[in-house]
């Protein structure tokens, strides 16, 4: 009998050291092999997260609100106030007499008819050929280029832009 009991000892040994050598790799991994994983495992996330960054930039650079431009060029004809007469605004060149307000730095109308302009800073009326008032002494340069202007009330249907 001594002969079987070492066949079934070994069998143990030979079960257990089966039971070790499968579990070894799972409780004592190769760092070596798992550290070079870890750059498969980030660069996915990493790009994902490069790829939903851009794409947030873009759907918001798609979508954002826009300012709505209407650009003015040549003369336009005076605003009326309150009692239907016209009133000239500050700061551009004008003509009562042809009743339209033209563009900055415009000296003469088409017409040959010399401006007027109106101080914005103190109200006071001088020909449109002059850059510095002579009330204020205001020095009124304007540059031409684009002109934009400003909608008299809102959008069709009421709606407001914000």
């Amino acid at each position: 009998m001594p002969a079987v009991d070492g066949d079934i000892v070994a069998a143990l040994q030979n079960a257990w050291q089966a039971i070790l050598d499968f579990l070894a790799p799972l409780l004592s991994p190769d760092w070596g092999a798992l550290v070079a994983l870890i750059p498969l495992l980030v660069l996915p996330l990493v790009l994902l997260y490069l790829l939903a960054a851009s794409g947030a930039w873009t759907v918001y650079g798609l979508a954002r609100p826009r300012p709505r431009v209407r650009y003015e060029e040549g003369a336009r004809p005076l605003p009326l106030g309150p009692d239907g007469r016209p009133e000239p605004p500050a700061g551009l060149p004008f003509s009562l007499r042809a009743g339209f307000v033209y563009p900055p730095g415009t000296a003469r109308s088409p017409e040959g008819d010399d401006l007027s302009v109106i101080c914005p800073m103190c109200r006071v009326e001088r020909p449109a050929e002059l850059p510095t008032c002579g009330n204020c002494g205001l020095v009124l340069r304007v540059d031409p280029g684009i002109r934009v202007s400003r909608p008299a009330g809102p959008p069709p249907g009421g709606a407001t832009i914000a």
